[in-house]
């Protein structure tokens, strides 16, 4: 992935705005997914460990 990434982005021929906000929104959509899913799991870990307590 990395490799791709790298020859994307040196290849001068097809670098547009468009290729870029798409590549940005990919990145945009993994970091939203990858916090709400840990936001998800703290929150089952914070849950269960109040219910532990009382």
């Amino acid at each position: 992935m990395k490799a791709a990434i790298s020859k994307f982005l040196r290849c001068g021929s097809g670098a547009t705005a468009v290729e870029y906000a798409l590549l940005a929104t990919g990145m945009a959509v993994a970091i939203v997914s990858a916090s709400k899913l840990v936001g998800t799991t703290l929150n089952v870990i914070i849950g269960n460990i109040a219910a532990n307590t009382t």
